[in-house]
């Protein structure tokens, strides 16, 4: 594989920073993790923007999140056709064999993916469109969300879309049988969460009050 190149020096250079630092300061810990497997309490589904950094947030340790990262934090609907779906993969994992307690949804502000869904759904991103965009194709997901929200005056729909890709994942969770079942039996939770990063605020889906509120 001549593509493959080493690793940037500055990457080696903090791996054996943490190598010599935390990793040697919780070897133990670490040795119990490699032998007795994972146990996390929690799935979170968040977006792939290097600005959001989930563990930092919650200050988790190894080991307490099983974390699954793509294009604006969406989970497709239930669909067992064959093809490949990693996001549902990673939710079946969690939820039939790590038996996960929780699932938590995180979007956050000025997310990439929902621009994008935003403009293609608007008529403003032709290249979204073409069948061979895998972005655009994964933004189809957020279409419905986007329905529901783009009569809304121009300075709200970008936050507005960011909390329905949050509530589409939500929605498109319980159309997976094996999650549904484990709601419906008290041993799942779903959680809907939008960490805005200017601010370092975080706001939590409510039912009762019909949508996000500040923690």
């Amino acid at each position: 594989m001549e593509a493959a190149k080493p690793l940037p020096s500055y990457l080696v250079q903090r791996f054996h920073g943490w190598k010599a630092t935390s990793y040697a300061e919780n070897h133990a810990w670490f040795r119990r993790l490699s032998t007795e497997g994972q146990h996390p309490r929690a799935m979170v589904i968040s977006c792939c923007d290097s600005r959001v950094h989930v563990t930092s947030i919650f200050g988790a340790d190894t080991g307490e999140f099983f974390i699954h990262r793509n294009i604006a934090n969406l989970v497709p609907p239930y669909e067992p056709d064959g093809d490949h779906h990693g996001t549902s993969a990673a939710v079946e994992f969690a939820v039939t064999s790590l038996k996960v307690a929780h699932v938590i949804v995180m979007g956050h502000s000025s997310c990439g993916g929902v621009k994008g869904c935003l403009e293609m759904c608007s008529g403003r991103a032709p290249a979204l469109e073409e069948k061979t965009s895998f972005v655009g194709r994964w933004m189809d997901i957020l279409r419905p969300g986007y329905e529901k929200v783009k009569d809304l005056p121009e300075d709200r729909i970008s936050k507005a879309l960011e909390h329905q890709a949050v509530l589409t994942s939500l929605e498109n969770l319980m159309t997976f049988p094996f999650v549904r079942e484990a709601v419906e039996n008290d041993e799942l939770t779903l959680h809907g969460l939008w960490h805005e990063i200017g601010k370092g605020g975080l706001e939590a889906y409510d039912p009762k009050a019909g949508g996000f509120v500040e923690l």
